[in-house]
């Protein structure tokens, strides 16, 4: 495992816990190359009974970069091409290497393929609500499934350990982490008096421009919660929270940018991987309304690169991209 991997996690705010490890147990001399142990592992879907030491996992969504990260006996995957820019060339190989066996979509689950992969456990890594397109049924038939999908944008974190913990990968999954918090809480060092007492606000990239709204995103968010763990905080909550994402961001009009922006002291906002504006984010910066906020006449604007992070090893990067822009605030 090359130096580069293990160099990925932070101790600001990673406080998640270990959930949902179940307890191994009984004996089933049906574990296919294992030891023959399980144990009840409780998982979106359930308690289900899976390899206590499992030998060939198929991971499907959000577990995709999960799993590679954390060293896991992958014998199969879904597509993952949004998290493709935040791969280094070691996992990007082994990604390229594995057998895919879904695509970007749940629905795009190919049966044929996952049975010849010959799994003895499945991690399925999409939302609760998409579960419904795939055939659960008809992969347990195959292998026991453990779906454990994403909810609110910070939790990754969480997910991200439990995906490992069902895979019987933690151990490099737990340096990684802790490589991250290291870095997250010596950058919370360096800020720590810069961004004390700040109201940050922050433009997410998933507006929608034909319909003249824009991204508020809020603490615990996509763009905000790495951010979060080196003490900046967004000011603010959603006004008619839903679920998921939709409770710690929201889609005001571009009209209202200025009372939704005005009083922020600061504000970052998302780009992509190589630093250009996406479009939704574009459509805020060419207005009138955004040139005339007091952060921005201030010059205390900053763009934020790998806002999509779910990874300790991807949230390093934004790490790193958050210390590049920030690093003005250390002259004020």
């Amino acid at each position: 495992m090359s130096v580069s991997r293990t160099v990925r996690s932070i101790a600001a705010g990673g406080v998640l816990a270990l959930l949902a490890t179940g307890c191994g147990t009984t004996d089933a001399g049906q574990s296919a190359e294992g030891s023959g142990q399980t144990r009840v592992f409780e998982a979106d879907n359930g308690a289900v009974t899976i390899p206590a030491d499992p030998q060939r996992v198929v991971a499907t969504g959000y577990a995709v970069p999960a799993l590679i990260e954390a060293d896991a006996p992958l014998v199969g995957i879904s597509t993952w091409k949004r998290g493709l820019p935040m791969m280094n060339d070691e996992d990007r190989a082994t990604y390229d290497e594995l057998t895919k066996v879904a695509g970007e979509q749940a629905a795009e689950t190919n049966y044929e393929a996952v049975a010849a992969a010959d799994p003895d456990l499945i991690v399925i890594g999409v939302p609760a609500p998409v579960l419904g397109d795939i055939d659960v049924d008809r992969l347990e038939d195959i292998a026991p499934v453990v779906a454990i999908g994403p909810t609110v944008p910070s939790a990754w974190r969480e997910l991200s350990r439990r995906q490992a913990d069902a895979a019987g990968a933690l151990e490099q999954f737990d340096e990684t982490k802790a490589a991250y918090e290291e870095k997250a809480a010596a950058l919370a060092d360096r800020y720590g008096d810069a961004v004390d007492g700040m109201r940050f606000a922050h433009v997410g990239a998933y507006g929608e421009v034909d319909n003249g709204t824009f991204q508020r995103e809020y603490d615990g968010s996509w763009g905000t919660n790495v951010a979060n763990d080196l003490g900046v905080r967004y000011y603010g909550e959603v006004a008619e929270k839903g679920k998921g994402s939709r409770s710690v961001s929201e889609y005001p009009s571009l009209e209202e940018l200025p009372e939704a922006l005005g009083e922020a002291d600061a504000i970052t906002y998302s780009v992509e991987p190589d630093g250009t504006v996406p479009p939704p984010v574009r459509y805020v910066l060419d207005s009138e309304l955004w040139r005339n906020l007091p952060a921005v006449q201030q010059g205390r604007t900053f763009p934020i690169r790998y806002t999509e992070a779910a990874t300790y090893e991807q949230a390093m990067l934004t790490l790193e991209a958050i210390d590049e822009s920030f690093a003005p605030l250390l002259d004020r």
